[in-house]
């Protein structure tokens, strides 16, 4: 089979060199084939085939390598993505707690430059409400004198122009002067207060004495010694008072 074989290389490698067609050349491979024993194919299969596996085996062995090798990578890979989003993750969060503590300094700030003119609003407010202070609680005691004036005049006679003409006439302008300057207190926020059965407050009225009577209720103001005055919601001059006590 051997020297069968080396003779037909030898032919074929002669068939070539004298340029024999193509066609010739298979019929005769053919016709080599056909004399060779079954027991060469057989073996050379055998070989074929032994060759065959051992390169799909190796084969198999490199492919399963390279997935190997693909899972680490992908491995790897997805462990640096995770290292990237915790470090994202870490950015994120320390930026949030900057802008928190930026936006906690700038509202700060702004307290800080609102107070100041808030406080300076006020105390405008407060000058320009209070400016008048000094100069109304001068007038208080003009105000109590024509209050006293008032009530010095007999109610019969207040009216009374036949038989008392100049007496009612004076009461009247007393009344009317009165009047206009309890009008200009008005205007400019300044209150009269304290009246007779009004309740008693600690933080108006000044009780100069308590007396019982069974007629009015206990804890209110039984007379009224002078007239409480406020501006602007703020006592200039606490009323002074006589409280009605409650009856043993």
């Amino acid at each position: 089979v051997r020297s069968t074989s080396s003779t037909t290389v030898a032919v074929f490698s002669r068939l070539q060199q004298s340029r024999t067609p193509t066609a010739v050349v298979v019929s005769v491979h053919r016709q080599c084939l056909a004399s060779f024993p079954t027991r060469y194919f057989s073996d050379t299969h055998t070989a074929s085939a032994t060759s065959a596996d051992d390169k799909a085996t190796e084969v198999g062995e490199e492919e399963e390598d390279k997935k190997t090798e693909t899972v680490e990578a992908n491995e790897s890979s997805v462990d640096d993505v995770d290292e990237q989003q915790q470090q994202q993750n870490q950015q994120t969060e320390d930026l949030e707690n900057e802008v928190k503590d930026l936006k906690d300094q700038l509202l700060r700030s702004l307290a800080e430059q609102e107070n100041p003119r808030r406080i300076a609003k006020r105390d405008v407010d407060s000058a320009r409400q209070f400016a008048i202070k000094s100069f109304a609680k001068s007038l208080l005691d003009t105000s109590d004198n024509l209050t006293r004036a008032l009530q010095a005049v007999p109610e019969e006679m207040r009216s009374d122009k036949q038989n008392h003409a100049v007496l009612a006439t004076l009461y009247e302008g007393i009344q009317m002067t009165d009047a206009g300057l309890n009008k200009a207190f008005q205007t400019n926020g300044l209150l009269k207060y304290g009246q007779i059965g009004d309740s008693f407050d600690p933080n108006i009225h000044d009780a100069l004495f308590e007396y019982p009577d069974p007629n009015s209720q206990p804890g209110t103001i039984g007379q009224v010694m002078k007239t409480g005055f406020m501006l602007n919601d703020r006592v200039l001059r606490p009323a002074e008072v006589g409280v009605v006590k409650k009856t043993d």
